[in-house]
């Protein structure tokens, strides 16, 4: 207990509280303000929303404090401007050439109803391989307009966010967290809606988290983390591709050595060395998608584990998958395609929902639509993030956001069909009831069963959606069989 307690207190959040927040008074100049811990904001109001960008919600990661978990935002006299989003955490250029990246990036954003009070809040963790992408990116303007105070956050990523090597833990403190600076920066937003998220009509007891991809993956991390106790009441897994396996310490401190030595540091570097790396050399160093790390003290056992063993948060839970994950490996060709797509999505998508579905209920579902404009006779089905814009209410990117690289997936979806549109309603209904009253309750079709593993049931989005049971069972059993013979 008392190391659990060092490892909390070392995020620098606890026992970092101010006067507590509140929303004031529009001034003359009619924009709105929010007071939070850390001082008074001011925003933009526009079409009965209100927005915050660019909030600071822990100091800037930079120098000595790179490496270490989040410490708390330094506070400001007079008003703030909130008005722009913060620069993105530092990345390749998948963002667009336009975006502003930085190793001072924990910012995160807040949309809300202008008469908010009590409202529930949804806090979206965003994808990218845990190598890319940005908050700023995503826009919450149709969950404020359906009653939702929505949050967007950045959070560290690629080698600066999961890395560990032995200088750092040389240098370390006993009980301090290792590694997992991401699933930190994530923690400490958390947090800090906790403390301040009233400031703008949100209710801190009904606060749903929901990522997708390396969004998902690090919620499902979150999920077995105690870190996590009372800073979420449900939660959302988007396309979390992966069982939840994690490399232990010693296997990260050696790819940590070696990705170093990729950015240009010598075998012998000393912490002051590693510190000393541009931000840049260390961003391209990461080659591959970061994954959450087993460092002993934050995180103790693998995401796969928590589930396994029932040691993860009981809340009610969302997951769910696409169609076509494959697009993600578009090396596989013909049915290695589906294969993949059932065994590296849709298996452990169906085995969270069953590990979870004994305490507060889960529900499954399958997500298949092809935008009209997509759809051709040998389409291979949604690929992986097409859900994110239906879910969005159809309108993902925020105003003023760097336009996407073209390969990427968050490029602009093609000009909605009234088919599309009715598909958009229809999903970011379901989540928008999700978040009110811990159901998926839909403005239309079908109701939406809770999953048990005997029923077998989920719903899938697509054309048409309905609710399927045994949802190919067969090959989702024999993915899970696989699985478990490889452990």
């Amino acid at each position: 207990m008392k190391r659990l307690l060092a490892g909390a207190l070392a995020l620098g959040f606890i026992s970092a509280c101010a006067a507590g927040p509140e929303l004031t008074t529009a001034a003359a100049d009619g924009k709105p303000r929010a007071k939070v811990a850390s001082g008074v904001l001011v925003g933009e109001a526009s079409e009965g929303i209100v927005s915050y960008q660019g909030i600071p919600f822990a100091a800037s990661p930079v120098g000595d404090l790179r490496w270490k978990a989040p410490q708390p935002v330094a506070s400001w006299t007079g008003e703030r401007a909130a008005t722009e989003s913060g620069p993105s955490c530092a990345q390749n250029s998948r963002l667009g050439a336009e975006a502003t990246v930085s190793e001072d990036c924990l910012y995160l954003n807040v949309f809300a109803p202008k008469d908010a009070k009590k409202t529930p809040v949804m806090v979206w963790i965003h994808g990218g391989s845990n190598l890319n992408g940005s908050g700023s990116i995503y826009n919450g303007a149709a969950f404020a307009k359906s009653g939702v105070v929505m949050v967007t956050i950045n959070y560290r990523m690629g080698a600066l966010g999961f890395c560990a090597h032995p200088e750092l833990t040389k240098a370390a403190a006993k009980a301090d967290p290792l590694a997992n600076y991401g699933l930190m920066d994530q923690t400490a937003a958390l947090q800090w809606v906790q403390k301040n998220i009233s400031a703008f009509g949100g209710d801190p007891n009904k606060v749903t988290v929901f990522g997708e991809s390396a969004g998902a993956i690090d919620i499902y991390a979150l999920l077995g983390l105690k870190s996590s106790k009372g800073l979420f009441h449900q939660a959302m897994l988007e396309s979390n591709i992966t069982w939840g396996a994690s490399a232990p310490l010693v296997e990260a401190e050696a790819d940590g050595k070696a990705l170093v030595v990729r950015a240009g540091a010598a075998e012998t570097a000393t912490l002051a060395d590693l510190k000393a790396i541009p931000a840049d050399k260390l961003v391209a160093a990461a080659n591959g998608a970061r994954f959450p790390i087993v460092d002993g003290r934050y995180m103790t056992e693998t995401s796969l584990s928590a589930m396994a063993n029932k040691h993860t948060m009981d809340v009610p839970l969302i997951v769910g998958s696409n169609s076509y994950e494959a697009s993600l490996a578009r090396q596989l060709q013909g049915e290695a395609q589906t294969a993949w797509t059932n065994s590296q999505a849709g298996a452990p998508a169906r085995f969270i929902a069953a590990k979870s579905a004994d305490g507060k209920p889960s529900w499954l579902y399958f997500f298949s639509y092809v935008a009209t404009e997509r759809r051709t006779p040998d389409s291979p089905g949604a690929a992986h993030a097409a859900e994110i814009s239906y879910v969005f209410g159809g309108q993902m990117r925020s105003a003023g956001a760097p336009p996407a690289a073209a390969n990427s997936s968050l490029a602009a979806p093609p000009t909605p069909t009234e088919e599309d549109k009715a598909m958009a309603v229809l999903m970011h209904s379901c989540w928008v009831g999700f978040a009110r009253t811990g159901e998926p309750k839909c403005a239309s079709g079908p109701a939406w069963p809770k999953y048990t593993a005997s029923a077998d049931q989920l719903m899938e989005f697509g054309a048409p959606s309905g609710v399927r049971t045994n949802f190919r069972k067969d090959a989702l059993d024999k993915a899970q069989m696989a699985e478990a013979g490889a452990k």
